[in-house]
């Protein structure tokens, strides 16, 4: 059978690294196999959900590349199906219901926690005669509804981690209703899943108890947990081995997106972090035909920024001018851009060097009167008529026969004169697209001379 996966977002804020490297592997899963990438949305909570981010999700997912078969699916819309499942609960005793408020389970978790034992729910409500559930029902207050667990072990074998288990008697018993009767997360994914035909659940390692209880929930409903494969992929930290999740916030997509970082660079990346393959630059179809849960560690994966912008400019390198030049400065040509295009991290960079060569950059003041002389050399000796990629050679030879430099103290001094910059793309490239006149000027100005 053809796989079925999922990406099931909350739509409480913008996708993230984390995010996106789980909805990448989902969708290199299924193109691989032949199978369906679903796109759902988890938003049952009214209160932290909104339009915004929803349609931020949805752009973000296309901006990476990626497309699913089916949705966006709304569990707003599949209330009746949460309410008819968790009927079919209580009617076998699974869910059952309590009435303790936030301040009295806080209480409770602080006296357990003073005796030595673990701050699990302690089933109170279970023990309730009939009498004692009958007046509760009849104050009006409407109660929360949790899932016994069964006991024992909940096992299976995880894609990525290998074999896993949760020994169910050590977690709360989960409230899978809330007092004004939606559903959370643990039990309307369980249903989702379940009614659509999902095969394999692939996310994050924080998961994993989600896991052992979610498994439970599926044989109560009566479901064969081992119907659907789990693959939890290891969390993401940072480059210095600190856990990345605090910072994710700066390391959103639209962020990312913002500074100029190429969807196709962080496809690349994230498709191969945390595996032994080369991160570089790759096309779809080579990605999803090296997907393989077998490859990926089991250990923290690190994201490290300076490895992303590396891979970036690999992917800039390789672009053609068709595929950029609307995110290009209005005038820029394709001389321009193959000038640039090795030397960038970010496509946001262009703009700086198109203002080196086509705007009034101010070169940094020259101090060694040696240099400024050599300026001043180097502006009176400046070619004339049409500029071409071999003027710069040409007239860098007549300088260092003039003046006896060569080397560093040769070009670094013309590189600030003409750039403003320590490094950058070959002078041989920029000084046709700078312009006789332009290059003149700052010459001059460096020199500390009127042109």
């Amino acid at each position: 059978m053809s796989p079925r996966v999922r990406f099931a977002p909350s739509p409480t804020g913008y996708l993230h690294v984390g995010n996106a490297r789980v909805a990448i592997a989902n969708a290199l899963f299924a193109a691989k196999h032949g199978g369906a990438f679903l796109l759902r949305l988890d938003d049952t909570d009214a209160a932290r959900c909104r339009p915004e981010y929803e349609a931020a999700i949805a752009e973000d997912l296309r901006w990476l590349g990626l497309v699913w078969d089916e949705g966006p699916l709304h569990q707003r819309d599949r209330l009746d199906r949460y309410a008819a499942a968790a009927e079919a609960l209580k009617a076998s005793g699974r869910l059952y219901p309590c009435w303790e408020t936030e301040e009295e389970l806080a209480h409770k978790r602080q006296q357990r926690l003073r005796r030595g034992l673990a701050p699990v729910y302690d089933r109170a409500a279970l023990a309730l005669t009939e009498d004692q559930r009958a007046r509760a029902f009849a104050s009006g207050r409407p109660p929360h509804w949790r899932f016994r667990l069964s006991e024992g072990v909940s096992a299976w074998h995880d894609l990525v981690l290998g074999q896993r288990s949760v020994k169910l008697g050590a977690v709360s018993d989960p409230v899978l209703v809330r007092e004004d009767g939606t559903p959370l997360y643990t039990f309307a994914s369980v249903v989702d899943d379940l009614e659509l035909g999902i095969t394999h659940v692939i996310r994050g390692e924080d998961h994993v108890t989600n896991t052992g209880v979610q498994r439970d929930i599926l044989a109560a409903l009566g479901a064969e947990p081992e119907a659907i494969a789990f693959a939890h992929l290891p969390l993401l930290v940072g480059a210095d081995g600190e856990p990345l999740s605090k910072r994710l916030g700066a390391l959103s997509l639209r962020a990312l997106r913002g500074d100029g970082v190429e969807p196709f660079a962080i496809l690349a990346y994230l498709a191969r972090l945390g595996t032994a393959s080369d991160i570089a630059p790759a096309a779809w179809e080579e990605l999803a035909a090296g997907f393989d849960f077998g490859a990926i560690s089991r250990s923290p994966a690190r994201f490290d920024p300076a490895q992303l912008l590396a891979l970036n400019r690999r992917v800039l390198n390789a672009l053609p001018f068709e595929a950029v030049r609307d995110r290009l400065p209005e005038a820029a040509t394709e001389p321009f851009w193959n000038a640039i295009r090795g030397n960038i991290d970010m496509l946001a960079e262009a703009r700086h060097w198109w203002e080196v060569v086509a705007g009034s950059v101010v070169p940094p003041p020259i101090e060694a009167e040696e240099d400024r002389a050599f300026l001043a050399a180097a502006a009176a000796r400046l070619p004339a008529g049409e500029w071409d990629e071999a003027t710069f050679k040409a007239w860098s030879a007549t300088l260092a026969e003039a003046t006896g430099r060569k080397g560093r103290a040769l070009f670094r001094p013309l590189r600030l004169a003409l750039t403003g910059e320590e490094h950058g793309p070959e002078l041989k490239d920029l000084l046709p697209l700078m312009g006789r006149d332009r290059a003149l000027l700052r010459l001059a100005m460096a020199a500390g001379a009127a042109p």
